[in-house]
């Protein structure tokens, strides 16, 4: 009598945390319809699942703390922790979960999924760079990087608060471009 046995696959999936000390998530919003203002949150924290012998079943999550919000300017800041925008008392974080991964060409990836901006769920897409090939550090650890971008327009997560311009217009743009800049250490 034989036993028949799956096929052996080797699935090469390494789990990877991100490091926030070397990790920003910034955006750019149009300020009087002029120029850009540029923003980032300093607590940046998530994992990566990586399959390394198909990124697109790879997997990737990460929470940013709302309140770790940094403009250069406290009054700005305060006003964007307030419920008139953010609401980080109410909404302390904004997070994002993968729920699709295509490969665009080498070295660049579409990654879908759901983002949650104060309690506002909608799919997004990142075009992202990378992963880099891995590289060890001065410790010991393994390293990998990514670049990600997405545009959003924040009235879609229920960010409406604006002032009109006596010039005509608006103070606030309403098309956010959202760069996260993000390093993976192995687990």
């Amino acid at each position: 009598m034989s036993t028949l046995t799956a096929p052996q696959t080797n699935t090469a999936t390494t789990a990877w945390n991100i490091d926030p000390a070397h990790s920003v998530a910034e955006f750019k919003v149009k300020h009087m319809m002029i120029s850009n203002v540029k923003g980032q949150f300093a607590k940046v924290k998530g994992a990566l699942t990586l399959d390394e012998s198909d990124l697109r079943k790879s997997r990737v999550e990460a929470e940013i703390e709302a309140g770790s919000i940094e403009t250069r300017d406290p009054q700005r800041d305060a006003h964007l922790k307030s419920a008139d925008f953010f609401d980080v008392e109410k909404f302390p974080t904004l997070s994002f979960k993968s729920t699709r991964i295509s490969l665009v060409r080498d070295g660049e990836l579409s990654v879908e999924g759901d983002f949650t901006i104060h309690g506002v769920t909608r799919q997004v897409i990142f075009s992202v760079e990378g992963p880099t090939p891995p590289a060890k550090d001065p410790w010991g650890n393994t390293r990998v990087a990514v670049s990600a971008t997405t545009k959003i327009n924040r009235k879609d997560f229920g960010l409406t608060w604006n002032a009109a311009l006596e010039t005509g217009g608006i103070l606030v743009g309403e098309e956010v471009t959202i760069t996260l800049d993000v390093q993976f250490v192995k687990a």
